[in-house]
């Protein structure tokens, strides 16, 4: 995993990762938690049970979790589970204070980037003094190597997500397209037939600075790195030069709507349900509310594999189980979360969220495989999961990967706009992201 770091010491007497990865996250987690130590959040019960916090899980899985924590504590009668779920915009804030108080619950669902922030404080259990090597082989070793922090493991990986690509099979077809693109490459040659024969857009891919990171992705899978290992900016590169021209020279060409500046993924959908957008990069379960939102469009959609660059590689987004240190019992809570991802509910889950198992034997069930002539959102699940096995997190879960996104998007759109060329565009990113690892 690459870490960020100064840039302004000699190389004897430069930080450890800890140590960089430790005084980032302290700057982070102070602006967060200033006043939350003395939040609401409860002293842990002293009977024995085990607190569990999902984020945002209720009501949709409510009657999941109810029967898989009833199976478990009929098994482990002396460890009652209590599961709180928390808002999705709470849960950062909430483990926060609830940390900042040493009021921690025992097992807990978070991303990875933001438990990152805490692994580098020591706030989680160290599993790898708790977890054997057999256990830890049933879990994608790659999407593993995503909860690990300074080679200690942090999480357990739990459910997952990869884009694919959805079509549009009239617009392709009218722009004499018979294949649907697999490569940025093909995707900036299908654009160009489509805006020429049907005057509509290929693909809408936000620049807005904060919202998604496929963007951000892309450009890793065409070959950019992102930071080196002491955490200078790794970008101004001839692969970072190349990635930039390659979104510059499709928005300057028109291939691209001026809306990427300023809309975000909602927009994207929102054109390809009007069917003025020939491709949308989405998860699987997007079929669904295509069919009810937008069922013409629905017949007409066809499902295909992610759109990649040379380097071949697959976007995974992953959800993680963590303890945190405080625990009472971590015996108990690690048994816990193995439980909670062990491949058969994994299964269980998958067919209930539409997620990706993050366990081997769990993506060899028959119901992550499709016929030609299954429905459309079944091949789409074969096909996100079949992408499993090249699939990685391509932007790494670091504490302040969110700014570097705002400074690469705020300047690619400066590009964008003519007002930098791509070199100046990078030479300003690089220095002010450097600037930024030296601030103390």
């Amino acid at each position: 995993m690459n870490v960020l770091g100064s840039n302004s010491m000699g190389q004897r007497d430069r930080p450890s990762r800890r140590q960089r990865l430790k005084r980032w996250s302290q700057r982070a987690i102070a602006a967060l938690a200033i006043g939350l130590a003395t939040s609401c959040a409860a002293p842990p019960a002293d009977d024995g049970s085990l607190e569990f916090w999902t984020m945002q899980l209720q009501p949709q899985f409510t009657d999941y979790f109810n029967e898989a924590i009833a199976s478990f504590d009929a098994e482990n009668p002396d460890t009652p589970i209590r599961w709180v779920d928390v808002p999705w915009s709470a849960m950062e804030t909430k483990i926060l204070a609830a940390v900042s108080a040493n009021t921690a619950p025992d097992v807990v669902n978070l991303n990875p980037t933001f438990a990152s922030l805490l692994a580098s404080r020591d706030a989680w259990l160290p599993l790898d003094d708790y977890i054997s090597a057999e256990e830890r082989a049933v879990y994608l070793p790659k999407i593993w190597a995503a909860t690990q922090f300074d080679g200690q493991s942090f999480g357990i990986p739990w459910y997952l997500t990869t884009r694919i690509t959805i079509a549009n099979t009239d617009l392709l077809d009218a722009a004499g397209i018979t294949k649907i693109p697999a490569t940025y490459t093909e995707l900036a040659a299908a654009a160009r037939q489509v805006k020429a024969k049907t005057g509509k857009y290929a693909f809408f891919i936000s620049a807005v600075p904060d919202d998604a990171g496929e963007l951000l992705e892309s450009m890793v899978q065409m070959g950019m790195d992102l930071v080196d290992e002491d955490g200078k900016a790794a970008f101004n590169t001839p692969a970072g030069r190349a990635a930039f021209k390659y979104w510059v020279d499709l928005f300057k060409a028109d291939l691209l709507p001026r809306e990427v500046l300023t809309q975000g993924h909602q927009r994207a959908i929102e054109l390809y349900q009007a069917g003025e957008l020939a491709m949308l990069a989405s998860g699987p379960q997007f079929f669904q509310a295509i069919e009810q939102n937008a069922p013409t469009i629905a017949k007409i959609s066809e499902p295909a594999p992610q759109i990649t660059g040379d380097t071949n590689k697959i976007a995974v987004a992953v959800m993680n189980i963590v303890i945190p240190n405080s625990t009472d019992n971590p015996e108990a809570a690690v048994k816990f979360a193995l439980f909670v991802t062990n491949p058969a509910n994994q299964l269980a889950f998958s067919k209930q969220a539409n997620t990706l198992p993050s366990t081997t034997t769990t993506l060899a069930d028959p119901y992550f495989q499709a016929a030609d002539d299954a429905p459309a959102l079944d091949r789409a699940r074969a096909i996100s999961a079949t992408q499993l096995d090249r699939a990685e997190v391509l932007v790494p879960p670091l504490p302040e990967i969110k700014q570097l996104q705002r400074i690469l998007y705020t300047q690619l759109q400066a590009v964008m706009l003519d007002q930098l060329t791509i070199d100046e565009a990078l030479n300003t990113a690089e220095a002010e992201w450097n600037t930024l690892q030296q601030t103390p």
